[in-house]
């Protein structure tokens, strides 16, 4: 009778044990339910709905969108004047935008991987920009370059007033202060991603090539360069994804002027999409930049791991 009773509670215990074990390995789901609920509300249910508006003439405002099938990716394709700027601005600072911030940033890493006093202070402001509101960093920037900014002030304070101008609303100008601005925003980020791998190469490879008489480009161009090789594939590629799909810094800067010497497409889908009611065209607009963005990075993670296969 006792050994019955035994074997009841047993297998009460048992039941309860595992339905408890049951629940709590249901716990993490049950708070990750509603993250996951308002993502899919917030970002892939507009960008599906965004895809099917760029095969319509939808205007944004009404409920009423006609198919109007391929024509307003027709119409891109055939590069009317602002939208062959567009793409021509977009890569060319995509461009620009990944040669100089990775380059100076691979330098600083280099500089601030040294001891010396100060050294995290240093990392820390450099790192600054990069945690720094997009939107809020090019209302300041914009502050500066204005003609009677202090980037004019200071010019004039050197002895240079022949070179002061206003550098945003110059169309020579204004591209290439805006590539400087996101330059100095993105190199905080690249400093960080080259200072960590800098500091996974093993000290003992440096001092190898340094007991054989290497200098230190030789020491940088053998054991240095090629093992940072997913650093720079990491670096490249985020730098490239967000030059190509540059907002923000534009927006706040010059809005696309002046003469549509900012303009890219990124601002075209925005400009179509909310200021002239193409809401259709502007969704095709931005199907493109996002299949530009797609093929670019694929592009180049299939070179960099080519590379690294090689280097292995």
């Amino acid at each position: 009778m006792e050994n019955s009773q035994l074997l009841r509670s047993n297998q009460t215990k048992t039941k309860r044990s595992s339905r408890v074990s049951l629940n709590v390995r249901h716990v993490p789901w049950m708070f990750a339910i509603p993250a996951i609920v308002l993502t899919i509300l917030v970002r892939f249910v507009p960008s599906v709905m965004g895809i099917g508006y760029a095969f319509t003439d939808w205007n944004g405002i009404g409920w009423s969108a006609h198919p109007v099938g391929l024509a307003n990716f027709i119409k891109i394709f055939s590069l009317d004047e602002i939208t062959r700027t567009g793409v021509i601005h977009t890569l060319l600072i995509c461009v620009l935008m990944v040669a100089f911030s990775n380059i100076i940033g691979l330098l600083l890493a280099i500089v601030l991987q040294q001891r010396f006093k100060f050294r995290s202070l240093y990392r820390a402001l450099f790192f600054l920009p990069f945690a720094m509101s997009y939107l809020a960093t090019g209302y300041i920037w914009k502050y500066i370059l204005t003609f009677e900014g202090p980037f004019n002030q200071f010019l004039g304070m050197i002895g240079l007033q022949n070179l002061q101008r206003p550098w945003l609303a110059d169309p020579n100008t204004a591209l290439y202060m805006v590539v400087i601005v996101m330059v100095w925003q993105y190199i905080g980020l690249t400093l960080v991603i080259y200072l960590a791998g800098l500091e996974g190469i093993p000290e003992e490879l440096h001092d190898a090539t340094a007991v054989d008489g290497a200098t230190k480009w030789m020491k940088f161009k053998r054991v240095t360069l090629p093992l940072l090789t997913p650093a720079i594939t990491v670096a490249t590629l985020l730098t490239m994804v967000w030059g190509l799909a540059i907002f923000d810094q534009i927006i706040s800067l010059t809005g696309g002027g002046p003469v549509n010497s900012t303009e890219t497409l990124a601002t075209l889908v925005y400009k179509n999409s909310f200021i002239y009611g193409n809401f259709g065209y502007g969704s095709a607009l931005a199907v493109v930049l996002a299949i530009l963005v797609t093929c670019f990075a694929l592009l180049q993670n299939a070179l960099a791991r080519k590379k690294e296969e090689a280097l292995s």
